[in-house]
């Protein structure tokens, strides 16, 4: 168990420095955001076009990862919809910012340097084939059901299916994870090989990845402190650190994925909420509280529910 708990830890640690130096002043906010736009938009698509471009896909098919981790998606985001509304009387609005705070786990800024650390590259080629349709289904599936909610209790013309997807399709577009995603699997099975003078760059820019989404994460959280819906946030965070990837835990040993794949699936679903939920809470105007509470308090105690479950892997 302490031997788990000292891979985990240095995860959280980093985390830690981002919000002290933020905290404290030591550092602007604005460096921050620049820092997590470095991240966003050059380490980690880097990273993961470097884990692409030379991944080995030989008779794998992705239909058994993807069925595993929506599946564990699909029930918590469901019971954190109904404990929302049945439970603390709250209206639909709040039902899916609550179950998409208990379902969206920060795959990118902190799962990905989790599983690197813990896994190593086949839990990131497991990662990385994830990635590929979750940042798309999820803000679709949050987007759809948020404008539902809001034609039903604001009484607002609710836009079409069409409307959504162009939006949401026009912002992927953009995205440069799905570029990056786009050109590690064309790279992949096109066989190119990467130039000996281009190699090394493309290491040590992956190599900053995991370092420096930690450190802008934890620089972020300065701006979600806990306030508000303290007592739906802390059920919100429970389902997020331990519903979700028990769900997965089962499902993707009931589908028989390779122990790599499912020990990758099952420490991304464990990492804190991630931003996103409080995006779309930010845009619709609704549940901003609710969801800024759940990112801090799933990060601040995240540490061990993350090294329970690396535990129980191991």
């Amino acid at each position: 168990m302490s031997s788990v708990f000292a891979n985990v830890l240095p995860v959280f640690i980093l985390i830690l420095i981002g919000w002290l130096v933020a905290r404290i002043g030591f550092m602007k906010a604005e460096t921050g955001d620049a820092l997590g736009e470095f991240v966003f938009k050059i380490a980690v698509p880097v990273l993961i076009f470097h884990t692409l471009a030379d991944a080995n896909f030989a008779g794998v098919s992705p239909f058994g990862l993807w069925t595993s981790y929506f599946l564990g998606v699909a029930v918590t985001w469901t019971v954190g919809h109904l404990i929302a509304t049945r439970v603390f009387g709250r209206d639909a609005k709040v039902g899916v910012i609550a179950g998409m705070s208990g379902s969206f786990a920060n795959n990118i800024f902190i799962g990905l340097p989790l599983v690197a650390h813990m896994v190593g590259r086949e839990g990131l080629v497991a990662l990385s084939i994830l990635l590929a349709i979750h940042l798309p289904i999820m803000m679709i599936v949050g987007t759809v059901l948020m404008e539902g909610a809001t034609a039903r209790v604001d009484g607002t013309q609710k836009r079409g299916m069409g409307a959504v997807l162009r939006q949401v399709g026009q912002n992927l577009a953009r995205n440069p994870l799905v570029s990056a995603l786009a050109l590690g699997i064309i790279f992949n099975v096109s066989g190119l090989s990467m130039p000996s003078a281009v190699r090394p760059v493309i290491d040590q820019i992956a190599a900053s990845a995991g370092p420096a989404a930690l450190i802008s994460i934890g620089m972020a959280l300065t701006r979600y402190p806990i306030r508000g819906d303290v007592g739906l946030a802390t059920g919100v965070a429970a389902m997020k650190l331990l519903l979700l990837p028990a769900v997965v835990y089962l499902t993707s040993h009931l589908i028989g994925l390779p122990n790599d794949w499912s020990a990758a699936l099952v420490l991304t679903s464990s990492v804190p909420t991630g931003i996103n939920a409080w995006l779309i809470a930010q845009r619709f105007r609704s549940g901003q509280s609710l969801a800024a509470s759940s990112i801090s308090i799933t990060t601040a105690v995240g540490v061990i529910s993350v090294g329970f479950w690396g535990w129980l892997l191991s």
